[in-house]
């Protein structure tokens, strides 16, 4: 069976039973804000990502009413837009790391429901962010149909995603929580057609990512728009390479995620 997560032909946690929810829920809630340390808000470092995949193909939108961020913690993401925001919801597990004040606006905060729940009427949003927080939770097929009911009809989703396993998640592995794991590209896109969801725009990113990260040391120039757009074009050329959970040298040559604009 683990041989089929690893495939990605299931997701692990999308077939969980509601105890083994729960027992997710608890453990990764504060697991992110503990590891890190509050403290380390710092400089949000995915603004140029977000724009280049994300935020340039809603310029002619001059006004979102209703904005909600799927695991947004802060609230940072939303700064390119913030001015044409009027009101912001942010559904967050952890109590750590949340903001009063999002430049001029205030953001209001819901709860997490370990079920998936959002509460929130239908067709509520004018535009979702759901920024590599999908690969945190378990229930990932509940919780995307749960963001489809509240965006309105053609209102727009920002969705962006580790596409590999990120290792095997059954053992501890540093510098990542106790059951993240990435979401298959074919499982995920399945889910969004099965809804009757638009993919407007598919862009992969992160060509090689973890390697580059570790010889630069994290370094800003990562993170530029000049490097982002060559990134870009070097995970859509390597993209026929991609494997769920990569053996060996030669499979991890390839793009480690994938970002998406959805429409209702």
């Amino acid at each position: 069976m683990k041989e089929r997560y690893f495939k990605g032909d299931l997701l692990w946690g999308d077939d969980f039973t509601e105890e083994q929810i729960i027992q997710w829920f608890e453990d990764e809630a504060e697991a992110y804000a503990d590891q890190y340390g509050v403290e380390s808000r710092g400089i949000y470092t995915a603004h140029n990502l977000n724009i280049l995949n994300g935020y340039n193909y809603l310029k002619k939108i001059d006004r979102f009413e209703n904005v909600l961020g799927y695991g947004s913690s802060w609230g940072d993401e939303f700064l390119p837009i913030i001015d044409r925001i009027q009101n912001i919801y942010i559904v967050e597990a952890s109590k750590k790391t949340r903001s009063k004040q999002i430049k001029n606006t205030t953001p209001v905060y819901l709860n997490v429901n370990e079920k998936g729940n959002i509460d929130l009427p239908n067709d509520f949003v004018d535009l979702i962010t759901c920024f590599s927080t999908l690969h945190h939770i378990p229930n990932v097929t509940y919780v995307l149909n749960e963001l489809f009911r509240v965006l309105k009809p053609g209102g727009f989703f920002l969705l962006r995603e580790p596409m590999h396993s990120m290792g095997d998640w059954t053992k501890k592995r540093p510098g990542l929580t106790k059951h993240e794991r990435g979401i298959p590209q074919a499982y995920l896109e399945n889910i969004i057609r099965n809804a009757g969801i638009t993919i407007v725009q598919k862009h992969y990113f992160g060509f090689m990512g973890s390697f580059w990260d570790r010889l630069f040391n994290g370094a800003s120039f990562l993170h530029s728009r000049a490097f982002l757009r060559i990134d870009r074009y070097l995970s859509s050329v390597f993209s026929f390479n991609v494997h769920y959970h990569a053996k060996n040298k030669m499979q991890r040559v390839s793009p480690i995620g994938i970002a998406y604009v959805l429409r209702k």
